[in-house]
């Protein structure tokens, strides 16, 4: 029973995930490039956590120096890393490209745990990932003949990839420590200042003039960063990092979706296909 709530929690937190482009659209809309919605997503994650958790449970903001290096390795390394390359690589690639390529995050994980932790290999979780690599493949068209993919920008995908990746390896070391909320929390307490980086004054001053913004900055921070990665962590301290990461790839499959039924998008028989290999790849691994 356990094993199957932390299944359905990293499968919801995949479907939250997914669902960004409600937010990114209309914060795009107000005037605000990727890397400032980046921003705001990482440092409006880490005030709500540390908000919610000053008030309720204070005991998650105690952790020791030693063990600093793994949130340093969650918040900067993979969460903030693996966006950047991300980013970048939407700008040199197609969007179908740069997304194919953060999916070969389940391929490291796999062989990641392999090799730190002796997770076994299986058959069946080498066919379920092969299937969740296709379906994302086929959810973003990768056959429709548009795919386009220079050295810098499969350099820069594979990059985003691994990253990604590093949140369930470090997470993993983290939790043998502490509890799903307490990594989440110091996860955020190093992304959202290292997301600093990316900071544009005026770009920020200009959108959040707006009433609106701030209600979306706060769906997206509330509903797509902090609780999907309170989900993702928990679901993570039940399941092999390995399957935790290939179930996620049921977030393109939402993100798809989202674009059909919300924004009127195309389904064409391409993404059904991919839809249906993903949703077969986790149901191999229920």
């Amino acid at each position: 029973m356990e094993h199957r709530k932390a299944c359905g929690s990293i499968l919801a937190a995949a479907v939250l995930w997914g669902i960004i482009g409600l937010w990114n659209r209309r914060l795009m809309a107000a005037g605000l490039s990727p890397t400032s919605i980046l921003m705001v997503r990482n440092l409006g994650g880490m005030a709500l956590l540390s908000l919610v958790f000053g008030v309720r449970d204070r005991s998650v903001f105690r952790v020791q120096r030693r063990h600093l290096k793994y949130f340093f390795g969650t918040g900067v390394v993979s969460v903030v890393l693996f966006t950047a390359c991300y980013f970048s690589c939407q700008r040199i690639c197609s969007l179908a490209a740069a997304s194919i390529l953060l999916y070969t995050a389940p391929s490291f994980v796999v062989l990641l745990s392999a090799v730190l932790w002796r997770e076994t290999v299986t058959r069946k979780k080498l066919l379920a990932l092969a299937l969740t690599f296709l379906g994302c493949a086929f959810v973003c068209g990768a056959f429709s003949g548009s795919l386009s993919v220079s050295l810098p920008g499969l350099l820069l995908g594979l990059g985003a990839g691994f990253f990604y990746a590093l949140y369930s390896i470090f997470g993993r070391y983290a939790l043998a420590h502490y509890s799903p909320l307490t990594v989440t929390l110091w996860t955020f307490l190093f992304a959202g200042p290292a997301s600093l980086a990316l900071v544009r004054p005026d770009e920020l001053a200009a959108a959040f003039s707006l009433p609106e913004v701030w209600c979306v900055a706060l769906a997206l921070a509330a509903l797509s960063t902090a609780l999907p990665y309170i989900l993702y962590t928990w679901g993570l301290a039940h399941v092999e990092p390995g399957r935790a990461s290939i179930l996620a790839s049921l977030e393109p499959v939402a993100a798809a979706l989202t674009g059909v039924l919300v924004f009127g998008e195309p389904m064409g028989a391409s993404m059904l296909a991919g839809v249906l290999c993903v949703l077969t790849g986790v149901y191999i691994l229920r």
